[in-house]
């Protein structure tokens, strides 16, 4: 499956850190981890779980997000749409049921315009002739 580029990533957290004006031990604890982990994280010697990725993303105050495609978690999609669906993931006030409702939505609506090209369009070229919205019933 997906391999983890932790070594991009640790460098990339690296950056993240020093732009944020942190200092590893500031970061580790803001984060909730120890700082040994969080320096093999950045050497490159530890593959973080996602949820302490978001953790340290919650911390640099980044999107999670950014973090996953660092990782190779995710795959990089175009940056309106990384921003609308990290908008989504992070909002507090929402279920993680209504976020992926919501989500779901938003592709569909993506599919319809035919923006998302890396998404799987068999069902959007079946369904191109029709200009209305599918009812469901």
């Amino acid at each position: 499956m997906a391999s983890l580029n932790v070594g991009n990533l640790g460098e990339f957290l690296r950056e993240q850190r020093r732009t944020a004006q942190l200092s590893l031990r500031q970061l580790a604890d803001a984060a909730g981890v120890s700082n040994p982990y969080l320096s093999q994280i950045e050497r490159g010697l530890r593959k973080p779980s996602v949820d302490i990725l978001q953790q340290l993303a919650k911390a640099l105050r980044i999107s999670a997000e950014t973090l996953y495609v660092q990782a190779g978690i995710l795959d990089e999609r175009s940056p309106e749409a990384a921003g609308t669906r990290s908008v989504i993931l992070a909002d507090p006030s929402l279920s993680e049921r209504q976020k992926q409702v919501l989500l779901q939505i938003y592709e569909s609506f993506r599919k319809e315009n035919g923006l998302d090209d890396d998404t799987d369009t068999d069902t959007a070229a079946d369904d191109s002739d029709a200009d209305h919205p599918q009812a469901s019933n």
